[in-house]
């Protein structure tokens, strides 16, 4: 993997990030990270194996579809981004530290508001009980981090995300690296390469992240109201 940094926040002369050379990143197949959420320094990273979640192979199990029939659970989308992005940079559970530093919520924030970052945001009974945020370009949805307050919640805001992007005419979905629950659900590696390849495509379509809000259906029969019951 190759790691690039970005800026140390006692170098004068250190590059400062701009939501503008953010997205440049992402078209270009780099990302950035923090070492931790306490750490100030930011790097560029290039997976030799970069992890991504092929539209038509999301695995959605027999147990999750009875959940998301039998309980009730609302789903929206861009409604609270700070909200999402906080979750997500919490402290976990397993004590696994987070990457999400205060640079990356302020770049994010920014992104979000002018319209390149998107929630997907799972509530119950008025609480924030799992999410997640990534960025959209073209074709491409780069997903970010995601977070969950009650079991199977993450999972639903990936079903919702993935029935998004088909409808929405999307054609790649990355994950960054992969890990053992991404892959259950599908997710795979491909080489920096291939990936690459795929990007390229995908940027030059053009993606409607809101076009399910218009009426599209759903093959996880979540419904155009963002409601699941």
């Amino acid at each position: 993997m190759a790691l690039f940094l970005i800026m140390e926040p006692n170098d004068p002369y250190a590059l400062k990030l701009t939501p503008e050379m953010l997205l440049s990143a992402y078209a270009h197949g780099i990302f950035p990270m923090a070492e931790s959420a306490n750490s100030n320094d930011l790097f560029w990273v290039d997976p030799d194996e970069r992890g991504i979640l092929p539209l038509d192979g999301f695995h959605i199990s027999r147990s999750l579809k009875k959940k998301m029939r039998q309980e009730s659970f609302e789903v929206r989308v861009d409604t609270n981004f700070l909200s999402v992005i906080s979750a997500c940079a919490a402290e976990r559970p397993d004590s696994q530290e987070t990457w999400i530093n205060d640079e990356i919520i302020e770049l994010y924030h920014a992104l979000f508001r002018a319209g390149h970052c998107h929630t997907v945001e799972v509530w119950s009974q008025g609480n924030l009980v799992g999410g997640l945020y990534g960025i959209s370009l073209g074709g491409a949805f780069f997903g970010e981090s995601m977070f969950h307050k009650v079991r199977d919640a993450s999972k639903i805001a990936l079903a919702h995300l993935v029935d998004r992007l088909v409808v929405g005419g999307f054609q790649l979905l990355d994950t960054q690296f992969i890990t053992d629950h991404l892959r259950s659900l599908g997710a795979i590696e491909i080489p920096r390469a291939q990936y690459h390849a795929k990007l390229s495509q995908a940027l030059q379509l053009d993606g409607d992240f809101y076009r399910l809000d218009g009426g599209g259906t759903s093959e996880f029969c979540l419904q155009s109201t963002s409601q699941i019951s």
